[in-house]
């Protein structure tokens, strides 16, 4: 991307901006990054932010010319179009848009595993991780043998679930916990993400310690590695 300089502005703990500076980091594509306080939001922020959320893509060019994305799939298939190899969706139409299915529905598994980990009350975590535990379960008989979705090639899917299972790695969920239990396809994904370089570089060095006075400050069953029974609701 020549004459182009990109700012992610983010949020440290943010999952979305995650898969952003994932995808930078696969494509190889420089970027400076700026956090952002969400309790206190500064005016420049709101600005440039549509919905007040986190991920903000800054791009300029050398005319002086400034653009700004937001939402995380946006910027993540911009990035795509601009830097087309290695290339993170398949080159077949109709897999291309199972993917980007797949894409929405490690979304809505994101939002299952932050209720479950931010549960500070048996019942609520129990539900959550009943729910939790369902999309792994489809998630178990959709993907490959591995090491990734789709097989040997890294994609836009394993960006959008690489930010879940840092959090249980962080919180060293083995994959006999009752959650993960059985699901040997998830367990072996799991691990072959947490060894990918972006993966590893989307996040800052103090993030598993931020991440866990997070849930500290909540209350969070899970910050005291409290056993999870699913099912008990």
């Amino acid at each position: 991307m020549p004459h182009t300089q990109l700012t992610l502005v983010s949020h440290p703990l943010c999952p979305f901006v995650q898969r952003v500076a994932i995808a930078l980091h696969e494509k190889g594509i420089s970027f400076e990054r700026i956090d952002v306080d969400l309790r206190d939001k500064p005016d420049w922020f709101l600005a440039l932010s549509a919905t007040g959320k986190v991920p903000l893509l800054k791009v300029s060019d050398d005319t002086g010319r400034e653009s700004v994305l937001f939402e995380s799939v946006a910027i993540c298939e911009y990035a795509e179009d601009v830097q087309p190899q290695p290339a993170l969706h398949p080159s077949d139409k109709l897999i291309r848009a199972q993917h980007r299915a797949w894409i929405e529905f490690a979304s809505a598994t994101l939002s299952d595993a932050w209720g479950l980990l931010n549960a500070s009350d048996h019942e609520t975590a129990s539900a959550k991780a009943d729910v939790f535990r369902k999309k792994l379960e489809r998630l178990e008989a959709e993907i490959s043998d591995g090491p990734y979705f789709s097989g040997k090639d890294f994609s836009m899917v394993d960006v959008a679930i690489a930010p879940i299972f840092r959090y249980f790695d962080i919180l060293a969920f083995d994959s006999i916990h009752p959650v993960f239990d059985g699901l040997e396809r998830v367990a072996n994904w799991r691990r072959a993400l947490a060894q990918r370089p972006s993966i590893k570089a989307a996040v800052a060095q103090d993030y598993a310690t931020r991440f866990l006075q997070h849930l500290r400050d909540q209350r969070a069953l899970s910050a005291i590695n409290t056993p999870i029974i699913i099912g008990r609701t």
